[in-house]
C-alpha cells in the first residue's frame, strides 16, 4: 500500500472521494471539506492546514482520512488546552499536532473512508506508520482522532491510543406519530413544561418557518449569516465560518441544509440551521437579534423534533454540550476521541489523567440520565 498526503480538496475528484465517503453524512462529503477550505474558513492561516491522507493500491484508491496540522486547539470541543500547558511548563512545545476530524463540527462520523471488502485495521495501521514517521521527522508532538464511531474506535485503540471519553445530549425518535405522540411519554411537569414554551413563543407574534436548503433565497442566507455571527459577537470572538462558506454549501449541497427562520412582524429575529443525514439531523448553528421567551428552545429543538418525526429520522444531534436539553428528553450518549502522543512520558501522564477521567464522565453521564422527563411508560417503550 502506499500513501499521499495532499493539502488541497482539489488534489482528488470529488466523485472518488464521495464514492468512499458517500452521501449519508453531509459532513464527510467532499463539497462540505472543500468548501471549508475554498472559502478560507480552512487553511494555515487560520491553523487548520489540510493534510488529508490517501492510500492506494495498485493505482486503485482504497482509503482516505481527514488530516489537519493544528497549531492551536480552537473548534474542536474536545479540551486538551491543559496538555499544551503543561508542555509549556516543561520546556516543550505541544503545536504542532495532527488531527483528523471535522473542522468546529462536533459530531460522531467515520474517521477512516475505506472501500468495502478492504481489510480496515490493516489500512489503518500504515497511516498510523505512516503518522508517526511524519511526526518523527517534522517534531509533531501528536495525532487525536475526535469522534469516531465505535467500529473504529476499537481499531485505533488497537494501536495504543488512549481513548478519552465525553457526553452528548441526543434526542431518539422511537417512532412518534406527531409531537403530541412524543409529548406523551414525558411526566406530567415536563409536558406542560415544553407546552407552555411552544405557547410563549407564538404569544410573542413570532412565526417559524422550515425551510429546506433548495428554497433558502439569497436574502434568508444573508439574515442567517448576521443572526450567526451575532452569536460570536456577544462573546466577543469571530465566527469560525465566513459567508463564503455558507455560499457554497448552499449552491453544492442545498438537498442536506435546513433553515429556521423566526419571525416577527415580517422582519427576521433569528435563525438556527441544520444538516440532514440520512437518518439523522445536526443542529449546528443559531443566532437571534434579541432574546426572546423561549425562542431558542422552539428554533433549536423543538422544531428539529418535528422535523424528525416528519420524515421519520432515527436521531437529533443538537450539538455539544448542554444539560438545559436533558429535561426536553435529549438523552446522555458517550462521545469518543483517541490520541497518541510521540513523548513517552507525556504519553503515560495523559493516559493516566484519561483513566481517571473517565470514572468522573461515567459517573456524570449517569447522573445525568437520572434527570430525564420520561414517565415509566415511556422508559418501556423505549426499549
Amino acid at each position: 500500500m502506499e500513501v499521499k498526503q495532499i493539502h488541497n480538496l482539489t488534489q482528488i475528484d470529488a466523485d472518488d472521494w464521495n464514492q468512499l465517503a458517500g452521501l449519508d453524512d453531509p459532513f464527510l462529503r467532499h463539497e462540505f471539506l472543500a468548501a471549508l477550505e475554498q472559502s478560507g474558513s480552512v487553511r494555515e492561516q487560520t491553523g487548520w492546514q489540510p493534510a488529508h491522507l490517501l492510500v492506494y493500491e495498485q493505482g486503485q484508491l482504497l482509503a482516505m482520512m481527514p488530516l489537519y496540522l493544528k497549531r492551536h486547539s480552537w473548534g474542536e470541543y474536545v479540551f486538551d488546552q491543559q496538555w499544551a500547558q503543561a508542555y509549556r511548563q516543561s520546556g516543550l512545545d505541544y503545536y504542532p499536532k495532527y488531527l483528523s476530524a471535522i473542522p468546529f463540527t462536533p459530531c460522531q462520523g467515520r474517521r477512516l473512508l475505506i472501500k468495502p471488502g478492504v481489510d480496515s485495521g490493516q489500512v489503518l495501521q500504515v497511516l498510523f506508520d505512516f503518522i508517526r514517521d511524519l511526526a518523527h521527522q517534522n517534531s509533531i508532538s501528536s495525532w487525536h482522532c475526535l469522534f469516531p464511531v465505535s467500529p473504529q474506535l476499537e481499531q485505533l485503540q488497537s494501536l495504543g491510543m488512549s481513548i478519552r471519553e465525553g457526553v452528548q445530549f441526543h434526542w431518539f425518535n422511537r417512532g412518534y406519530r406527531d409531537f403530541d405522540d412524543y409529548l406523551q411519554t414525558l411526566g406530567a411537569g415536563k409536558r406542560k413544561m415544553i407546552k407552555r414554551e411552544r405557547r410563549r413563543v407564538a404569544e410573542q407574534g413570532i412565526e417559524l418557518l422550515r425551510i429546506a436548503g433548495s428554497n433558502i433565497t439569497e436574502p434568508q442566507w444573508q439574515a442567517f449569516y448576521r443572526f450567526y455571527g451575532m452569536t460570536y459577537s456577544k462573546r466577543y470572538s469571530q465566527p469560525y465560518l465566513n459567508p463564503a462558506f455558507f455560499r457554497q454549501i448552499s449552491a453544492s449541497m442545498p438537498e442536506q441544509c435546513l433553515l429556521i427562520l423566526a419571525v416577527k412582524d415580517h422582519d427576521y429575529v433569528g435563525a438556527a440551521l441544520s444538516f440532514v443525514g440520512t437518518d439523522t439531523l445536526y443542529g449546528r448553528y443559531w443566532g437571534c437579534h434579541e432574546e426572546y421567551n423561549a425562542l431558542h428552545f422552539e428554533a433549536c429543538y423543538y422544531q428539529g423534533l418535528d422535523y424528525c418525526i416528519e420524515q421519520g429520522l432515527r436521531r437529533f444531534d443538537s450539538g455539544a454540550q448542554g444539560e438545559h436539553k436533558i429535561s426536553r428528553g435529549f438523552e446522555p450518549v458517550t462521545t469518543y476521541s483517541a490520541h497518541w502522543i510521540q513523548d513517552t512520558r507525556f504519553a503515560q501522564a495523559i493516559a493516566d489523567f484519561v483513566g481517571r477521567e473517565q470514572k468522573a464522565i461515567q459517573a456524570y453521564k449517569q447522573d445525568a440520565a437520572s434527570y430525564l422527563p420520561f414517565k415509566q411508560s415511556g422508559l418501556e417503550r423505549s426499549g
